[in-house]
Parts: structure tokens; C-alpha cells; sequence
């Protein structure tokens, strides 16, 4: 079930940016999994939209990717529209 609050258009741009370097990187979401020590549903319902992604696990999945986090975020940004208010 998705909630109000994940699936913003904003927020949904972001996580599909955050899946394009995933399979850019060609990592799957289980082999993502594996790297993080978590089950694959762990990925699938951040990609779904099924649950938001915290700070900290943004620096691990990057870090799982073998991105530096600050990377990633600029490359996430640009998906998001310059008047962004948060």
C-alpha cells in the first residue's frame, strides 16, 4: 500500500533517479540486498514506493553501489525540479 506522503511526484522522481544508477551499475535489487545485509523486499518496497528511505540507508545503498553518497544525491537533484520547496 502506498502512502500519501512517499508517493509526491518529487519524491517518486528521486527514487526513479536512485533505480536508474542501480541498474545503470547493473546491480539487481537482490544483489543490492545481499550487499546491505537486508532482504530483498528491502530494495523492492523503496523502488515501489512502498516505504520512504532514510538518510542513513541513502549512504549505504550508495555505498553498496559503489558511489559516494554526495555523487549519487547531486545526480538524484537534478531529477527534482530547480523551485523545489521542501
Amino acid at each position: 500500500m502506498q502512502r500519501g506522503w512517499v508517493v509526491s511526484p518529487d519524491y517518486r522522481a528521486v527514487i526513479d533517479a536512485l533505480k536508474e544508477a542501480r541498474t545503470k551499475a547493473e546491480i539487481s535489487q537482490r544483489e543490492l540486498a545481499r550487499r546491505l545485509g537486508k532482504p530483498p523486499s528491502f530494495v523492492n518496497k523503496i523502488e515501489q514506493l512502498e516505504r520512504r528511505l532514510d538518510v542513513l540507508e541513502f549512504i549505504a545503498i550508495a555505498e553498496a553501489m559503489g558511489m559516494q553518497a554526495d555523487e549519487l544525491l547531486k545526480d538524484m537533484r537534478k531529477a527534482l525540479p530547480q523551485s523545489v520547496c521542501l
